[in-house]
């Protein structure tokens, strides 16, 4: 994973209004899509006086509305991650294979990368039915409690592994999450290992996930590619040999298309 170096707060190529209005942007999420002001200072961890200038600004340019005394985020937003995804070539490639899965097997199929620590949707495929599941492109999930995580965990420098297992124990989702250290990290060991990880209900009860790892043609690993599926219909010892061998055949095609 490449990393990239942060300038100091002090330093003068670093702008503090704009990385508190990005944080002000992240204090919102699924379930805090309206909030107060001072829910948002206290969530971006500014100042009111600083988080009302800053939400009204985002009023004016479209990104925010406000009802009364809640603001919420307007789908203008969304241009500032679109910007992101149409860039990548990664997207691109990907996206037809992830359509060819879900056509032949009729489930999801993602592709998801790292940050920080969550997993984020870049691209993702599958056919309408009454029992899809709703998974939007740019959605964020917690990397600890999810297949595709732990296969993108492995990609991490042992010390930034270390640091990672460091903020345990983690939010418990189900009771099936992995939140301490020792069974995450041999959930992402075992993930490296085998080339594949298998989260049964780690995130959601009734739901696995079966991910692997996407590489680029140097070999370093850029993405995960995962199918969530529902275990009523697929009991989770079938998962595996039934669609282990279709992900791997099509990251291998996904890595031949990458520069």
């Amino acid at each position: 994973m490449t990393q990239h170096q942060g300038l100091p707060k002090g330093s003068d190529l670093f702008v503090e209004a704009f990385a508190r209005g990005l944080a002000v942007i992240r204090a919102f999420g699924p379930s805090s899509r309206e909030l107060t002001l001072s829910e948002v200072a206290e969530r971006a961890g500014v100042t009111p006086a600083g988080a009302r200038r800053l939400l009204h600004t985002l009023v004016t340019l479209g990104y925010a509305r406000i009802d009364g005394r809640t603001f919420s985020l307007t789908p203008a937003v969304l241009d500032i991650g679109y910007s992101y995804l149409n860039s990548l070539s990664l997207r691109e490639v990907a996206l037809p294979y992830l359509e060819q899965f879900a056509r032949e097997h009729g489930e999801i199929c993602s592709l998801s990368v790292l940050d920080k620590n969550d997993i984020i949707y870049v691209a993702r495929a599958e056919i309408r039915s009454p029992s899809a599941r709703r998974l939007i492109t740019g959605e964020r999930l917690p990397a600890h409690a999810t297949s595709t995580g732990h296969v993108l965990l492995a990609q991490l420098a042992p010390q930034e592994l270390d640091g990672f297992l460091a903020q345990v124990p983690f939010e418990r989702l189900t009771p099936h999450t992995l939140v301490d250290a020792q069974p995450l990290r041999a959930a992402i060991q075992a993930a490296q290992a085998q080339g594949y990880a298998l989260a049964s209900q780690h995130y959601e009860l009734g739901v696995c996930a079966l991910a692997v790892p996407v590489h680029n043609r140097q070999g370093q690993l850029v993405a995960a590619l995962t199918t969530s599926l529902n275990q009523a219909k697929h009991p989770v010892d079938g998962v595996v040999p039934s669609f282990l061998p279709s992900l791997q055949h099509l990251a291998r095609e996904i890595s031949q298309g990458l520069t």
